[in-house]
């Protein structure tokens, strides 16, 4: 008898490693920048996943003064503190919180239209 007959074939499971606790999507925080519409031309953008450590409401006020717009931090159940801005500023949004050393290029995520 040869090696091949006595071994048994196990299945490969590709969910093996987001079974556990610390593994998955949740183990790299990501920060979701997305716009929305409102009514017409209007849009709305909002800013996810920041750490509990950094003030909201400061990190709002030094956005609406950067770029000339109105804001204010929602209270969700699910997701915590979310900043709203005013108008599309995905971009502006993403490139002053890699300046401001508040989160890296890799962990931000753009969403929208």
């Amino acid at each position: 008898m040869s090696d091949f007959d006595t071994q048994i074939p196990t299945t490969f499971d590709p969910f093996a490693e987001a079974s556990g606790d610390n593994a998955g999507a949740g183990s790299k925080e990501y920060v979701h920048i997305r716009v929305q519409q409102r009514n017409g031309r209007k849009s709305l953008t909002t800013v996810q996943g920041l750490k509990k450590e950094y003030s909201k409401t400061k990190i709002l006020k030094d956005l609406k003064k950067e770029f000339c717009c109105n804001g204010t931090v929602v209270e969700d159940p699910e997701l915590g503190q979310v900043i709203q801005l005013q108008g599309d500023q995905r971009k502006n949004v993403s490139t002053f919180l890699v300046q401001a050393a508040i989160v890296k290029k890799d962990q931000i995520k753009i969403h929208g239209f």
